[in-house]
């Protein structure tokens, strides 16, 4: 027999806390403490699962007995009433295998790490540019807008194909998207939006081929315009979104932290010290959707099939049991020289994220040029005036003044 726990159920999603602005919401930490599974609601008024434990997390993110297939009618949903419209359209990181892996292999080549590698001078080409613009004859600057923003959404279209003088088009949509105050009527609208301009694009490169991921989409017969929108989709919003948060978030949380920062400028340690910004900021705090389509013991209690599940990673990267241990500060605070690789910042299984050696090269570059070229980097504005993006899927920062 199995017992659920007693706990009350938390709302999804759980704001944020304005003294601990870097950690994930207490509603999540405090259920996390209680037990590994406990009950949420969501916005609708339907209830899931909320799994919180490391173990739990890997489970649910690995096991096929938990479908990612948004199209089915028990799949868990943060945004009330658009269950019809969003299984419309799915990308292939709401979709099971075969599709999944069907449409995933088709954009897998662009981010091996070999092709990514390739890039890394790009990519510096890319953060010296940013750096130069956001310095000339001027000390102080936000930093989002002027250089977090900006890098990797000229690597993204670089790689996509996309124009980047669209980019106040796709920057304003994806925010719309990404949005958990979003209406439902903004957000097809902004679906819409956002696939017409995608499917408008690869039919141009269907006409006008480039060394481009929508090129060779646009060139291929079992795929249709819909489905090379939708992975566009996709790979524009994650590929630039994560990465910029992650850069804002990672310069805020560093900036007094001096000691650390020292860490970024030793080619040997700086991989590992991003591993532990990832595993410690984990932005995506509304966790990772699945629903059970068999009964599944977990974290003592059965999860019955048609029930839904939210697998919170940045819980789950706080486990004591797995990235504590002697000599190390306690998972709550950073840690550059900790053990990190073992993160679930990217997800798990077969659905974690495709672009994760695009964003660790671009981290890796973006941070240490940074700090290498702008030692003298501090805030601009109190700590406690810093305005972090708490109505967003995706954590971040709505800019970070900065001056040098």
């Amino acid at each position: 027999m199995t017992s659920t726990p007693t706990v009350p159920a938390v709302p999804l999603p759980a704001p944020h806390s304005a003294g601990c602005p870097f950690g994930p919401p207490p509603a999540y930490t405090e259920a996390a403490a209680t037990a590994p599974l406990t009950r949420a609601d969501l916005p609708g008024g339907e209830s899931c699962w909320l799994a919180t434990g490391y173990a739990e997390v890997r489970t649910v993110l690995s096991d096929r007995r938990f479908s990612a297939d948004v199209r089915h009618p028990s799949f868990p949903l943060l945004v009330a009433g658009s269950r019809e419209r969003i299984a419309e359209n799915p990308s292939f990181l709401r979709l099971d295998d075969p599709e999944h892996a069907r449409l995933r292999r088709m954009v897998t080549g662009d981010f091996l790490v070999k092709r990514v590698e390739a890039m890394r001078p790009d990519i510096q080409r890319i953060v010296d540019e940013a750096l130069d613009a956001m310095t000339e004859g001027r000390t102080e600057a936000d930093l989002v807008a002027d250089f977090a923003l900006p890098v990797p959404s000229l690597v993204i279209c670089l790689l996509l194909g996309v124009p980047y003088e669209d980019r106040e088009f796709f920057q304003g949509v994806s925010r719309t998207l990404l949005s958990n105050t979003s209406t439902l009527e903004r957000l097809l609208e902004a679906q819409d939006e956002l696939l017409e301009y995608l499917e408008a694009l690869t039919a141009r490169k269907r006409e006008e081929p480039r060394d481009d991921i929508l090129s060779r989409l646009a060139a291929r017969d079992d795929l249709t315009p819909r489905e090379a929108a939708a992975t566009g989709i996709l790979l524009l919003i994650a590929g630039h979104e994560t990465t910029a948060n992650m850069i804002a978030l990672s310069t805020a949380l560093l900036l007094d932290r001096p000691e650390q920062v020292a860490r970024l400028a030793d080619p040997a340690a700086l991989p590992g010290a991003v591993e532990e910004l990832l595993r410690h900021l984990t932005i995506v705090h509304t966790g990772v959707p699945r629903v059970a389509v068999e009964d599944v013991e977990l974290g003592g209690v059965t999860v019955r099939a048609g029930e839904g599940v939210i697998a919170m990673l940045s819980t789950a990267n706080r486990d004591e049991e797995v990235f504590g241990g002697a000599g190390r500060l306690p998972v709550d605070e950073l840690d550059l020289d900790r053990d990190a690789r073992r993160h679930m910042a990217f997800g798990f299984g077969v659905h974690q994220c495709l672009g994760q050696p695009l964003a660790r090269a671009e981290l890796q570059i973006a941070l240490a040029t940074l700090f290498r070229r702008l030692p003298g980097l501090r805030l601009a504005v109190p700590r406690a005036e810093l305005a972090f993006r708490t109505d967003s899927f995706i954590y971040g920062m709505r800019s970070l003044p900065v001056t040098w």
